[in-house]
């Protein structure tokens, strides 16, 4: 007699592994991958990333942390959405436009004077390079209403 797992770990596992289905639903899990991962590093390490860009460290850490926090849970998120994009498409719209306003924030913080160009690594990786998977993915989708 073959045992099963209850359905909410067995949905969770399904989760953890890429979806089987086209490259643009890969992407977006890998996305999730990415933001899990450097998330998790600035909540772990919140100072490593000022010392390597030769930063001064900002007041209050825990900020820093906590934009960490919010970038890794976006990141489960991402990994929700791929596996069926037509019913979290509202997730991708979202991890959209923050990939959009991102740049924006930081191109005013540089006009200002408030951040190194150096800083805008983070806005290659984080933000740039997801824009036309994003945006292929949000024209691919036949939204359902909310």
């Amino acid at each position: 007699m073959e045992r099963t797992r209850p359905f909410a770990i067995k949905t969770y596992l399904e989760i953890l592994s890429p979806p089987k289905t086209n490259l643009l639903q890969k992407i977006l899990w890998w996305a999730g991958v990415y933001n899990i991962l450097w998330g998790s590093m600035q909540v772990l390490f919140p100072k490593l990333q000022f010392e390597l860009l030769q930063m001064p460290m900002p007041n209050y850490l825990e900020f820093w942390q906590c934009i960490g926090m919010i970038v890794a849970v976006y990141g489960l998120l991402y990994m929700f959405a791929a596996h069926d994009l037509n019913r979290y498409w509202p997730v991708v719209l979202v991890g959209f436009l923050g990939k959009v306003f991102g740049p924006i924030g930081f191109a005013q913080a540089i006009w200002l004077e408030k951040l190194p160009l150096s800083f805008g690594i983070n806005i290659i990786f984080n933000d740039i390079i997801w824009w036309v998977p994003f945006y292929l993915l949000l024209r691919s989708l036949d939204r359902k209403p909310l």
